[in-house]
C-alpha cells in the first residue's frame, strides 16, 4: 500500500439541489452515496472531483422569497449556507458547490443558450399547456393524475402526478430541438448498455418518453424573472433544463477563461440522482450534449427514495427525520452507516426508527465495537499489548487457512460492489468479516488457549489475526464512516495507517512493533430501543426541539402560518353554501374508454339515486369493495357532462403526495345527513 502520484481521474457528481427547504436524510442520501464513492475513488489512488451544490433560479424560489418578503438572492444565499453548513457536519468531502447564481456559472449559460441559438438547436415560439409551479414541469392531459372538466366536458385543470395542482400557461417561449435527437439517444443507449443503472430505468425512458415520440423541450420563460436573462432577448429568463443541468460542466470552468479541469475530468465518471429526474439527466441532458458535441458521461446512477410507512417522506407530512437530529444523539457514522447500508441501488426503502437503532445496536456496537473491544482487552491480558506479529512464532490453528482465504474473498467482493455501484453491498461485505472474525474467536477460545504454554503459538496466531482483520475493516470502512476508522487505527497502536491508500490491501501486511492502547475505548454506544424510537418519532411529529428533549409548547395559533393547497381562504357564509351529504354505494363500474373515471349510483336520500363520476380507478383497483359503503359527497354541485355521462355531485376524498383515499362517513348514519 503506498501513495500514487501519477493518479488517474475520476469525476463524481450530485444533483444540485433546489434550496426551497429543510434537506432531510432522504434528500441528502445522494449526496452521503457520492461521498462514499468518491472517499473510495481517493482511496483507490484517483485524482477525484466531487461536484455539488444548488438550483437556485425559478418561479418557486421567486414566490418563496416574495413571501418572506426578501429579495430572491438573500433568500438562496441564506438556503446554500444553511446546506453548506449542513454537508460540514455530515463530513461531505465535496471539492466544489456550484450555485446557479454564481458568475461564472451564469456567463457559461448565457453563451451555451447563444450558441444552440445560433445553430439552429434552439428556436422561437410558442408554449401552451398545463403547468405545476412547484414541479417546475409542463404535463400532458394524459400524464394527469386527475383531470377537471366543465360541463362540456373541456379540461379546466388538473392535478400533476406529483399531486401538484396544475394551472394553463401561454407564452412565448424558445424551444430546443429535442426531438431531433431522438434516435441518436436511443442508438447510445444501446451502444452503452451501462448508461443508465439500474438498466430498467433505462427501460422507463424509452418506453415511457422516447418511442412515444420526443417533442421540442421549452427551455425559456418570460412569466417571471427570478432567472438567467437570454443575452440576445431579455425578456426570457433560462429555464432550468439548461441552466441547471449544465452545472456538471460549468462547475469544470466550461465556457471560462479557464478550462483545466473541464479538460482533465470531463466526461464525468458518474452522475448520482434520484429516481424522480431520470428524464432530465438520462434524456434532456444527453440531448443538449450532442447539440454541443459534447461526449456524455459515463454512468448514471438513478436510486430509489428513503420513503416512510406512510409514504414518501416529507415536512408537510410531518414524518420527516433531519440529518441533524440523528448526528446530535447517535453520532455522524451511524447516521452514514445507516444511509449506505440500508438503501438498496434502484428500489425505494422504507426508514422506520425501529430498524435504525437496532441496526445502529447489532452491526456497530454489539457486532463491529464488541470485536475491537475484546481484541485490545486480550492483546493486553495475554501479550502486554503488543501485537504478535513476528509470523514465525505463530502457530497457525485449524481455522487459520479457511480464515485467511474468507477475508482475501470479501475484500474482492467489496471491490467488486464498488465497480457494480452497488454500495449497500460492498458494506454488506465488511460487516460479513465482521461477523466471521467473532465467530473466530468462539472457534479458537484464546482464553482457553491461554491457559497452556504449549498453545503460546497458536494464542499468537489468534491475537495477530484479530488485529489484521481490525486493520483491514477499518481500512474498508473509511470511505463509509469518517470518524471509526481513525478511532480503530488509533486503538490499534496504528494511526499511521490513515495515510494509506487501499488498492493494494491484502491480507498480511501489518506492521512491525505494535502496541495496543492500555484499556480499549467503545467507539459505539449501545441504545435503548423503545427510549430511542420514541426520541426519533417525537422528533419525525416535530414535537421536540432538535437541541434539546423538550417538548416545544409555545404554541400561538395566531402566529401559525396556515398553508392552502388551492383557494387561500372563503367566508363562512360562502362555506355554508355547499351542501355535503351521506351517500351509500349501490352500484359502481368503470367508464368506458376512460382508466381514471369510475361511476357511482348512490343513494343520497334523494327522490331516487343519483349518478356521481370520480376520477380514482387506479387508486381502487377493486372498486367492487365499494359497494355498500358510505361516502361523503357534495351534493348541490352543478350536475356536469363527463365523457358523455351526467356527473351529479363530487365524491370526498384526501389526496396528498401522489396517494389517494375516500372519505368514508358512520356506517350508522342515514343515507342524506348533512356533514358539516
Amino acid at each position: 500500500m503506498t501513495n500514487q502520484t501519477n493518479k488517474k481521474t475520476y469525476y463524481i457528481s450530485t444533483p444540485i439541489y433546489y434550496p426551497s427547504g429543510k434537506l432531510h436524510i432522504g434528500n441528502t442520501y445522494s449526496t452521503v452515496l457520492s461521498d462514499a464513492i468518491a472517499r473510495y475513488k481517493r482511496l483507490m489512488g484517483y485524482d477525484v472531483y466531487f461536484n455539488t451544490g444548488t438550483d437556485e433560479h425559478g418561479q418557486k424560489i421567486e414566490q418563496a422569497a416574495e413571501k418572506l418578503h426578501m429579495d430572491p438572492k438573500t433568500y438562496v444565499d441564506g438556503m446554500a449556507d444553511s446546506i453548506k453548513e449542513l454537508y460540514q457536519l455530515m463530513d461531505i468531502s465535496y471539492d466544489h458547490f456550484i450555485r446557479t447564481t454564481d458568475a461564472s456559472h451564469e456567463k457559461a449559460i448565457q453563451d451555451i443558450f447563444e450558441q444552440l441559438l445560433e445553430q439552429g438547436d434552439i428556436y422561437l415560439g410558442e408554449y401552451s399547456g398545463w403547468y405545476s409551479v412547484s414541479d417546475e414541469e409542463y404535463f400532458t392531459e394524459s400524464q394527469m393524475a386527475e383531470v377537471y372538466r366543465d360541463e362540456a366536458g373541456n379540461m379546466t385543470g388538473g392535478i400533476a402526478p406529483t399531486g401538484n395542482e396544475v394551472q394553463w400557461v401561454k407564452e412565448e417561449s424558445y424551444f430546443f430541438r429535442m426531438s431531433h435527437y431522438a434516435d441518436r439517444l436511443l442508438k447510445y443507449y444501446e451502444e452503452h448498455p451501462d448508461f443508465i443503472v439500474p438498466e430498467f430505468r433505462k427501460t422507463e425512458m424509452v418506453n415511457n418518453f422516447i418511442k412515444p415520440g420526443l417533442e421540442d423541450l421549452a427551455v425559456s420563460r418570460t412569466t417571471f424573472s427570478w432567472g438567467i436573462p437570454v443575452k440576445s432577448n431579455p425578456k426570457h429568463v433560462v429555464y432550468v433544463w439548461i441552466d441547471a443541468l449544465a452545472n456538471y460542466i460549468t462547475t469544470l470552468g466550461y465556457g471560462s477563461d479557464n478550462t483545466e479541469n473541464f479538460e482533465k475530468f470531463w466526461p464525468n465518471d458518474l452522475n448520482v440522482i434520484g429516481k424522480d429526474i431520470t428524464r432530465f439527466h438520462t434524456i434532456y441532458w444527453p440531448t443538449i450534449l450532442m447539440a454541443l458535441d459534447l461526449p456524455l458521461p459515463k454512468q448514471i446512477l438513478s436510486h430509489g427514495w428513503l420513503v416512510m410507512k406512510d409514504g414518501k417522506m416529507s415536512k408537510s407530512k410531518g414524518n420527516a427525520v433531519y440529518p441533524e437530529v440523528l448526528i446530535e444523539r447517535y453520532g455522524l457514522d451511524a447516521t452514514r452507516y445507516y444511509l449506505l447500508s440500508e438503501m438498496s441501488q434502484g428500489n425505494d426503502n422504507t426508514f422506520t426508527p425501529e430498524d435504525f437503532v437496532k441496526r445502529t445496536n447489532t452491526d456497530l456496537a454489539n457486532d463491529l465495537g464488541n470485536l475491537l473491544n475484546r481484541t485490545i482487552a486480550m492483546m493486553n491480558k495475554y501479550f502486554a499489548g503488543k501485537v504478535p506479529t513476528h509470523r514465525d512464532e505463530h502457530e497457525a490453528t485449524v481455522v487459520d487457512s479457511e480464515y485467511e482465504a474468507f477475508i482475501t474473498e470479501h475484500i474482492q467482493a467489496y471491490h467488486q460492489g464498488f465497480d457494480d455501484l452497488k454500495i449497500a453491498t460492498s458494506i454488506e461485505h465488511v460487516m460479513t468479516i465482521v461477523s466471521r472474525a467473532n465467530k473466530y474467536i468462539d472457534e479458537t477460545t484464546p482464553w482457553v488457549l491461554a491457559k497452556n504454554e504449549a498453545d503460546t503459538g497458536k494464542l499468537k496466531s489468534v491475537m495477530y489475526h484479530l488485529a489484521e482483520t481490525l486493520r483491514i475493516v477499518a481500512h474498508l470502512l473509511r470511505p463509509f464512516l469518517t470518524q471509526a476508522p481513525t478511532q480503530i487505527f488509533t486503538q490499534l497502536g496504528m494511526p499511521d495507517q490513515m495515510d494509506l491508500t487501499i488498492e493494494a490491501l491484502a491480507w498480511g501486511q501489518m506492521p512491525a512493533d505494535v502496541t495496543v492502547i492500555e484499556k480499549g475505548v467503545p467507539i459505539f454506544p449501545r441504545f435503548d430501543v423503545e427510549q430511542e424510537v420514541a426520541y426519533i418519532s417525537e422528533h419525525m411529529s416535530g414535537k421536540v426541539s432538535s437541541s434539546t428533549d423538550e417538548v416545544v409548547d409555545d404554541w400561538d395559533p395566531a402566529k401559525v402560518e396556515l398553508v392552502y393547497e388551492e383557494t387561500e381562504s372563503v367566508e363562512f357564509e360562502q362555506f355554508a353554501q355547499v351542501e355535503m351529504k351521506v351517500a351509500e354505494v349501490i352500484d359502481v363500474e368503470p367508464v368506458e374508454g376512460s382508466n381514471k373515471l369510475l361511476k357511482f349510483r348512490l343513494d343520497a336520500g334523494d327522490k331516487g339515486h343519483r349518478q356521481i363520476l370520480s376520477g380514482i380507478a387506479k387508486f381502487y383497483p377493486n372498486y367492487q369493495e365499494l359497494m355498500g359503503k358510505k361516502l361523503c359527497i357534495v351534493a348541490n354541485l352543478k350536475p356536469r357532462k363527463m365523457m358523455g355521462h351526467l356527473s351529479q355531485g363530487m365524491i370526498l376524498s384526501a389526496e396528498k403526495d401522489g396517494q389517494l383515499s375516500l372519505i368514508f362517513a358512520p356506517a350508522d348514519m342515514p343515507n342524506g345527513a348533512l356533514l358539516g
